[in-house]
């Protein structure tokens, strides 16, 4: 990313989306509202115990027109997400439809207990 497009970056209103965390048996579903927000323009970071996504929406406008109002225009998007041992951070999936982030974070899957085998020495 060059100097120039983190700076206007920088220059956008930055806003915290509408989430939506669903627990289920299996896993963790995640739905964030990104208006806007193209696939490319989005990154999902994890580290350590913190899921983080970003997107960034241009709405751009043409020569000789002006924003009478904007809500949800050129913004930049940021949502923070701590995570638990439980979630298979391996099997981690994301989709981007219709404006929504849907993220799924799979329960670690229970190990059933093992017996130990005694060798004779």
């Amino acid at each position: 990313m060059s100097e120039i497009t983190k700076k206007e970056e920088r220059n956008v209103p930055r806003y915290r989306p509408a989430t939506d965390i669903l627990e289920r048996e299996d896993g963790f579903y995640i739905y964030i509202d990104l208006p806007g927000v193209k696939r490319e323009d989005m990154t999902i970071d994890l580290q350590e115990d913190e899921l983080t996504v970003t997107g960034v929406s241009r709405l751009g406008q043409g020569e000789g027109e002006h924003f009478v109002e904007m809500q949800f225009g050129d913004s930049e998007y940021v949502r923070s997400i701590s995570i638990t041992d439980i979630v298979d951070r391996e099997r981690i999936k994301a989709n981007l439809e219709n404006g929504v982030l849907e993220l799924l974070l799979p329960k670690v899957e229970k190990t059933q207990p093992k017996r130990i085998e005694i060798q004779a020495g």
